[in-house]
């Protein structure tokens, strides 16, 4: 029942495009004011200054992350915010602190097993099935589509089954599960592979998606299984979103978690550890994406000879012209390109235009410079 004096919010979890003039469109991750439930399919609700029609399997409720029912008190006593905004801000924090925290306790199990399901599903309902057609698919692509989805498909299993087992059913508010995440915190690092071979899958399947063929039989997998009309790179996608989510859910459970309660020093370093794997990947991810730079110059720099570049260096810090001194008479121009550990230089094509040829490299690991006066 959709009373008058709460707000109802849920988060988007794919991106809706509107295809009719009275339906709601939204971006995965955008918050939507939800007004009316009465259809269990198609519910209407607003966003900004727009209301329309929205799947609501596109959308996730969440637990306000606004005040709680203590600071909106405390706002209507020193009378800084209006009737009217505390209603709209408030949300469903007039529940009361261990009310609100078993919500989000169930929110965290709930999506959890959302998660789980989602990777079974691409797991039985498409990655098997790729693999019955090796007349499709070959082992190389198979492992660019789906990476290590089984192996986290079996890590979060037994994670979602710990935290299961530490949730106080008959009362969530005071289950403590900030430790089911430090136990399992050094397996939450294989998504660092996942999240950084994503890349490489989504440019497969747009590949593959070019043929008809192709197209159909992920169709005809997608219907196999019932599973709702998005593609598979939508669902490629989740994993990579869901290792975000675990800090800003253990940032909203911290919260509403009082300083006296038995989870809360876990509950801070759980925060803590799950901050770190997101940073740990985002640093993979970016390293990945310079490595990824430096072989795809390397490709356009004609006679190229010796190791790959990518085999000591990682970045490419300054390039620029520079006059080569040869002998005492002869000098060319060459363009210089610092990377770390090694310096390479080129000449530039006379008829190409924005094209090298490699003419060497000097190894700075072994190398001493040494500054000379200016002039012959």
């Amino acid at each position: 029942a959709m009373e008058e004096d709460l707000v109802i919010l849920a988060e988007a979890v794919w991106d809706h495009v509107a295809m009719e003039q009275d339906e709601l469109a939204f971006r995965a991750g955008d918050v939507v004011e939800v007004l009316d439930t009465v259809d269990k399919d198609w519910w209407w609700g607003g966003r900004g200054d727009k209301t329309g029609w929205f799947p609501a399997a596109f959308v996730r409720l969440r637990v306000s992350q606004e005040d709680t029912v203590e600071d909106c008190l405390a706002a209507m006593a020193s009378g800084s915010t209006s009737a009217s905004q505390l209603r709209r801000r408030t949300s469903i924090s007039l529940l009361s602190n261990d009310q609100v925290r078993s919500s989000v306790v169930r929110e965290l199990v709930n999506t959890e097993r959302d998660f789980v399901k989602i990777l079974r599903d691409v797991a039985e309902g498409y990655l098997v099935e790729c693999k019955r057609r090796l007349d499709m698919f070959s082992p190389e692509q198979i492992d660019a589509i789906f990476c290590n989805l089984e192996e986290l498909l079996h890590f979060q299993t037994i994670f979602l089954e710990d935290l299961e087992n530490r949730v106080d059913w008959e009362a969530p508010h005071r289950s403590c599960v900030g430790d089911c995440f430090l136990t399992h915190r050094a397996g939450f690092r294989i998504y660092s592979e996942y999240c950084n071979s994503h890349p490489m899958a989504t440019a497969t399947l747009q590949e593959l998606y070019q043929h008809n063929s192709y197209s159909k039989f992920f169709e005809a997998c997608r219907l196999m299984r019932g599973l709702m009309e998005i593609p598979l790179d939508g669902y490629l996608l989740t994993p990579v979103q869901r290792i975000c989510k675990y800090p800003l859910q253990l940032a909203e459970l911290l919260k509403y978690t009082k300083a006296d309660h038995p989870d809360y020093a876990k509950i801070q370093e759980a925060l803590d550890a799950m901050r770190d794997v997101a940073v740990l990947i985002n640093e993979r991810k970016r390293r990945m994406e310079s490595l990824e730079k430096l072989a795809a110059w390397q490709q356009r720099v004609e006679a190229w000879e010796g190791e790959d570049l990518i085999e000591v260096s990682s970045q490419l810090i300054h390039q620029g012209e520079a006059v080569r001194v040869t002998t005492g008479m002869w000098t060319n121009n060459i363009t210089l390109f610092l990377f770390d550990h090694q310096l390479v230089y080129c000449k530039k094509d006379i008829l190409k235009r924005n094209t090298y040829v490699y003419k060497g490299r000097i190894d700075l690991d072994t190398s001493e410079v040494v500054d000379v006066q200016d002039g012959k």
